[in-house]
């Protein structure tokens, strides 16, 4: 091997251009506060960066569903809850109006009052949300749960469709109750036995008609069938409630699950400032006795260097 002056000051140069370098490394990961400039710097790393942005991303995903589908089922649930504080009205109403001691002109002066609070369900029945959609009508948020009176019926003009949105990984919550849920259905029997179903607004008709007509008959039987409406309303209610509760719940997990993989995500990213700065320090000292090493070296000769 032969030695020259030209490969010492080579050496000298290349040993300061490493340090130089590495120096550069560690001031722009402090400027930064990343431990890793690019992907080329750990392969491994970055790939485990990738990873946790991705499954935070997914989370943050979660937790805007959640908030989202539980605007509406708290709107269901203000909907419903009212309708059954109504209904109680009703109830009361009822059994008023079947007294004997009532008039035929008190029961249609209750009469008033009862199609007023059956119009009021109906209202609420048809709740829309800040975009317009009924939230009552199943997929088909653009037309009203129950329309007018038609032919002594106030049909259901939605659909059974019921709507399910992923809150977690294997976790799926529905997002609305349709109208037929909501306000159910009511088997009636007659003095024969015989049974039929009868629709929620067709019970109220029913009864503003026995007051208005002053038919006793009937409006007991009204007592009986509103119990039962509010029962129902009762139930949607609760489900809409245990709704409301899965989605806090579920909330919680995702928003735990998101400060973890962000700890976990700044413990590999960002970069150790004790750690760097003390590197920072000893690539500073080696890189000043590398310049003055060579400043002195670079005054000599070879047979200097080696007398």
């Amino acid at each position: 091997m032969q030695i020259s002056t030209n490969l010492m000051f080579d050496k000298a140069i290349a040993q300061m251009g490493k340090t130089k370098d590495r120096l550069g490394q560690v001031q722009l990961q402090l400027s930064t506060t990343k431990s890793i400039i690019k992907p080329s710097d750990s392969p491994d790393k970055t790939t485990t960066i990738t990873r946790l942005q991705s499954a935070i991303t997914r989370q943050d995903s979660y937790v805007s569903t959640i908030k989202n589908t539980m605007n509406k089922l708290s709107l269901q649930e203000t909907a419903l809850k009212s309708s059954s504080d109504i209904l109680v009205r009703m109830k009361e109403l009822a059994i008023q109006g079947a007294n004997d001691t009532m008039s035929p002109q008190d029961r249609k002066e209750i009469a008033i009052e009862v199609a007023g609070l059956r119009d009021q369900i109906r209202s609420l029945a048809n709740t829309q949300d800040e975009n317009g959609s009924y939230i009552f009508s199943g997929s088909r948020v653009n037309t009203a749960a129950y329309g007018s009176n038609v032919d002594g019926q106030r049909p259901y003009q939605g659909d059974q469709s019921v709507g399910y949105v992923p809150v977690g990984a294997q976790r799926e919550v529905d997002t609305n109750r349709t109208g037929t849920q909501a306000f159910s259905r009511i088997i009636r029997s007659d003095q024969q036995g015989n049974q039929e179903s009868v629709g929620f607004f067709k019970v109220m008709d029913d009864f503003v008609s026995a007051l208005q007509n002053n038919k006793p008959a009937e409006i007991q039987r009204s007592v009986g069938e509103l119990d039962i409406a509010q029962h129902g309303m009762t139930e949607s209610i609760a489900n809409v409630g245990s709704g409301i509760n899965v989605l806090q719940s579920q909330q919680s997990v995702a928003e735990e699950n998101i400060l973890r993989m962000k700890t976990t995500l700044s413990d590999v990213k960002d970069v150790d400032y004790t750690e760097a700065i003390t590197q920072m320090n000893k690539d500073m000292l080696a890189l000043e006795a590398a310049q003055s090493s060579f400043s002195k070296i670079s005054q000599l000769n070879l047979f200097d260097y080696i007398r």
